[in-house]
């Protein structure tokens, strides 16, 4: 009783340190890129630092080693750390001394550069054995890029639940553990025995996933910029690659109890009811049975009908009775759908059905990410079912499908009718070999036939011409093909007469070749003064677009090769170091090298006026500002960090004007600011 009472503490701590055991060692987790190479998640060394006050090193002599070092070393760790004084250092480290702690915390949570630092130290320099320094190395996971792509990318957090592709690659990305055997010295607290008996871990395999980052950038900006103007309460942008189905951005942005947004769900992976964007489906089926044609006529009862008892609304108010199919769709008519869905499919709700089958809608669409909800689309039978649930459900009410499937269809629009499966992962890559490779997958060869193809083109390149997106896409320097959203929701959280309105677009670009497929989805707030699909997720839509446009899409769609006999009359200068002007000029033939002028020059500058072509040797010297004009940024940097000068650029491309005049007295430390062309 008496040892259980007084001393159980000491007892205890005696029997730990006579334990020895095998423990696990952590292997580096591999790191997650984006398919231009930027980090999105990586692991960074963390080291918790203790001191082994009764290691032989420390006490032989009577503790000669201890004395003659506490003195730099408590200077040293007061100027890297800054936490403690010196003398603070100093009694801490003759505290820890003195109590002989086999396990004495230093420091937690230490940069991998200042352990670095930290093992140059007086004392710590001598190693484990005569310093007794213990060094714990965790790692802890970095998104570089934080806010982009957070959800999709994921978190793994210790502890905690993995998400996004952390989640689902984690058996790539941990690696294999090691193994090293401890000793318990009292407290919990284990240190390892020997370093020979150690078994190295595997660290895990890197992903390259399909996302730009640039892109992924463009989408969020968009998509956060709308979120901030109309405060809304969620919204998500999809961008994928049309031919191939790669996920290349998904923004999602929800909005916290703070006011601000943040990437907190994958929302286009939440099913939800689409809305107009749906319509798509519904004339896909009318015009692939062959029910009517974009000619068929259609009465929209200026915007009003009342069916099985309820009454249809179109959103906007347009007052038009008779019109073609294509005028129905164009002016996103929810009167004009639910009449083709009850005129030709009320006696056979389950043919409708068929379509939505074939065409995946009633399936999740097996992205290689976690978490992706399941479809929610009633058939007759179902205690859900009702006389009103087949008109509701042809222009997107009374079913709920994710952003990403509604993407994957009007992908296959755009991709001659070839439905690709969306995916996230070109590869798996161990020590820069690709160990797995992903590639594209056809998950329906043909989603209609030829003939309905042509015409779902004309129905969506209309609505950016003549109908609801026509006012958005007037001045825009492609051909866009589309269609707006706008659907009235309630959840758990709204009902009805809360006025929250989802606005969406979904469309491909450029319409002839289409490159990119985007969808936008935003939940606004209720009562929203603006929420209509063309004027919320429209501009989010076209600010993606434009911006892919100028920086992929019309740049290989214009690129051409001059022919170097051609008469081109066009002057031109530019500059660069010797070597490098010979070598362009070798395979471009420019110039006629004149090799007694220009074989010893370090610099050259080529001349085009009036149709000649020359090359002459530029002087510089280290009394005066040099003419920058012509050289690109690398040459131009070069050159004036040589002469001691300190350089700021702006812009792109070759120089174009320079701050200080060429010729001035050149001061060593000046600053100069270079604008490119």
């Amino acid at each position: 009783m008496y040892i259980q009472q007084v001393q159980g503490a000491y007892w205890r701590g005696m029997s730990d340190s006579l334990h020895q055991r095998i423990e696990e060692i952590d292997a580096e987790r591999g790191t997650i890129y984006s398919e231009d190479g930027q980090m999105l998640s990586t692991s960074i060394p963390q080291f918790d630092v203790h001191i082994d006050f009764a290691a032989d090193g420390l006490r032989e002599k009577n503790g000669v080693r201890f004395r003659e070092n506490v003195d730099s070393l408590s200077m040293g760790l007061a100027a890297l750390f800054g936490d403690k004084t010196a003398d603070e250092y100093k009694r801490l480290l003759q505290k820890g001394y003195q109590m002989k702690d086999r396990y004495f915390l230093l420091k937690r949570k230490i940069s991998f550069r200042d352990f670095q630092r930290l093992q140059q130290l007086p004392l710590v320099r001598l190693g484990r054995n005569k310093s007794g320094f213990i060094a714990d190395d965790k790692s802890i996971r970095l998104n570089p890029y934080q806010l982009l792509a957070y959800r999709t990318i994921g978190l793994d957090r210790e502890n905690a639940q993995k998400v996004g592709l952390e989640q689902q690659y984690d058996a790539y990305l941990k690696g294999t553990t090691g193994k090293r055997l401890v000793r318990s010295i009292g407290g919990g607290v284990s240190v390892p025995v020997d370093e020979s008996y150690e078994i190295e871990p595997e660290n895990g395999k890197d992903i390259i996933t399909t996302l730009d980052i640039h892109i992924q950038e463009i989408s969020e900006n968009a998509l956060m910029k709308m979120m901030l103007q109309n405060q809304a309460e969620y919204g998500c942008a999809i961008v994928m690659e049309v031919k191939t189905g790669k996920i290349k951005a998904i923004a999602n942005l929800g909005r916290r109890n703070d006011s601000a947004y943040w990437e907190n769900l994958n929302y286009a992976l939440s099913p939800t009811e689409p809305g107009s964007t749906f319509k798509l489906a519904t004339i896909m089926a009318v015009l692939e049975d062959k029910k009517a044609t974009l000619n068929t006529p259609v009465n929209l009862e200026g915007g009003t009908w009342n069916v099985a008892n309820r009454t249809v609304y179109d959103s906007e108010t347009h007052g038009r009775y008779d019109v073609t199919l294509q005028q129905a769709f164009e002016l996103s008519s929810n009167v004009g759908m639910a009449k083709l869905a009850m005129s030709y499919y009320s006696a056979s709700p389950s043919k409708f059905l068929k379509h939505l089958e074939a065409l995946g809608i009633t399936d999740k669409t097996g992205i290689d990410l976690a978490g992706e909800g399941k479809p929610i689309v009633y058939k007759p039978g179902s205690k859900y079912w009702s006389n009103a649930t087949l008109p509701w459900m042809s222009f997107g009410y009374g079913l709920a499908i994710t952003p990403l499937r509604t993407a994957m269809l009007y992908n296959a629009v755009a991709n001659k009718g070839v439905m690709m499966k969306p995916y996230l992962v070109n590869s798996v890559v161990e020590d820069g070999i690709i160990i797995k490779q992903f590639v594209p997958q056809v998950v329906n060869e043909r989603i209609c036939s030829e003939s309905t193809l042509k015409q779902l083109k004309v129905c969506l390149e209309g609505v950016c011409t003549n109908g609801t997106g026509k006012r958005l896409f007037e001045k825009a320097a492609y051909k866009a093909a589309g269609k707006t959203g706008t659907a009235l929701v309630a959840d758990g959280k709204f009902t009805y007469a809360d006025k929250v309105y989802q606005s969406s677009f979904a469309g491909y670009f450029p319409a002839e070749n289409p490159q990119y497929t985007i969808v936008v989805i935003i939940r606004n707030k209720p009562h929203a003064a603006r929420f209509y699909g063309a004027d919320v997720a429209g501009p989010v839509w076209k600010e993606i677009a434009d911006r892919l446009y100028t920086l992929h899409v019309r740049e290989s769609a214009t690129k051409q090769y001059a022919s170097l006999t051609a008469n081109d009359s066009t002057p031109f200068t530019y500059a660069g170091a010797e070597q490098d002007v010979a070598y362009l000029n070798k395979h471009l033939q420019l110039y006629k090298s004149n090799t007694t002028s220009v074989q010893y020059a370090e610099w050259l500058q080529v001349q085009k006026q009036q149709g000649s072509v020359a090359a002459s040797l530029v002087k510089y010297n280290e009394a005066t500002v040099p003419n920058l004009i012509g050289l690109g940024l690398k040459d131009a940097t070069y050159l004036c960090e040589s002469l001691g000068m300190q350089v700021q650029v702006r812009g792109k491309g070759k120089v174009k004007t320079q701050s200080i005049t060429a010729g001035a007295t050149l001061q060593k430390g000046s600053t100069i600011t270079l604008i490119l062309n």
